[in-house]
């Protein structure tokens, strides 16, 4: 058995207790303090070797052609795509512009795609989010709420931390707590693995501020649902 892992001094579990249960240990992605001493390009660098040596071990023969590129291709994945979200460099910059039109109702951006890794098998987590939010004075352009999600989105993920980050940080760019967050998503750590149940979906939700109110709740479900 592995070492137990300790979540917080609350409760101490091993690695095969931990199996496919959501646990996270912090509403912040777990990073080590010197995560961006190395550059982009040194960490490419060193992805791709320790990937080669992954695929060695597993007995793929990295001198056929079809794969003698596979770890630079990873490495390079990694880095500047589906990982790209840990790099604080990589978020997004948001303006904010007057509510001049003084509209004070319900804004939904609904169905925004995601592509997500799970943080316990790095293999993926995909579905909509949908976020809504009520303008205290300020609003932010439309494809801004997209970038948020997408920035969360790529690094490994919990789906409730997920959740959370995005609801934070629109809280904090829009100076608002009137936001809501919902996430319906399917989990191939689920379907194509263990259970391999692929018919099952997570949701998870974030209600703040107005949106604490049962009659606005369904009132955003009733828009999402149309």
């Amino acid at each position: 058995m592995k070492d137990p892992i300790n979540l917080n001094g609350l409760t101490t579990l091993s690695v095969e207790e931990i199996g496919d249960e959501h646990l996270f240990t912090s509403i912040e992605t777990p990073l080590k303090k010197d995560a961006f001493e190395l550059s982009d390009s040194e960490k490419k660098v060193k992805i791709a070797s320790l990937f080669e040596e992954i695929m060695d071990t597993l007995g793929l023969d990295l001198s056929d052609d079809s794969l003698k590129g596979t770890p630079e291709r990873v490495a390079k994945m990694y880095v500047e795509e589906i990982f790209s979200g840990l790099n604080p460099q990589n978020k997004p910059k948001i303006a904010l512009f007057d509510n001049k039109y003084q509209y004070n109702q319900m804004l939904l951006e609904k169905n925004i795609t995601f592509y997500s890794n799970c943080e316990h098998h790095f293999v993926p987590i995909f579905g909509k989010v949908h976020v809504a939010y009520i303008s205290s004075g300020k609003v932010i352009g439309l494809s801004k709420i997209n970038r948020i999600v997408q920035y969360y989105a790529k690094r490994p993920q919990v789906q409730e931390r997920l959740t959370i980050q995005i609801a934070n940080e629109l809280k904090q760019v829009l100076q608002t707590e009137d936001v809501a967050v919902i996430i319906d998503a399917k989990h191939l750590c689920v379907s194509s693995r263990g259970i391999k149940d692929e018919s099952s979906a997570t949701v998870t939700t974030y209600y703040d501020g107005a949106f604490n109110n049962p009659q606005k709740i369904n009132e955003l479900l009733q828009l999402i649902n149309n």
